[in-house]
């Protein structure tokens, strides 16, 4: 079984490098980001839970405040919302290539 503070690294492969350029390793909400078979088959989820990227941002859609996720999931903090955010960020910031 793979320990949580292993994962994160495993992240990093899965978004594009060039849309990492703007945020450090040592600073970036990311880290809280994991991405592992054994956590919800390998969608991404917040560290420590087994609450995926896409249930935040799809409460966030849905009109849901950081307030109201934040008292719906005690167990979650404000970084946990915009590291999800950061997440589509990186993964959003990628060429998409036409074939003519």
């Amino acid at each position: 079984m793979t320990k949580s503070a292993d994962v994160p690294m495993k992240m990093w492969r899965s978004v594009p490098q060039e849309a990492l350029r703007h945020y450090p390793m040592s600073m970036s909400l990311l880290d809280r980001i994991v991405v592992s078979p054994e956590i919800v088959h390998g969608r991404p989820a917040i560290r420590g839970t087994r609450v995926r990227v896409t249930d935040v941002l799809s409460l966030l859609a849905a009109g849901a405040s950081e307030a109201e996720i934040l008292e719906d999931y005690p167990y979650l903090t404000a970084d946990d919302v915009r590291a999800c955010l950061e997440y589509a960020a990186a993964q959003a910031d990628h060429a998409i290539l036409l074939a003519s």
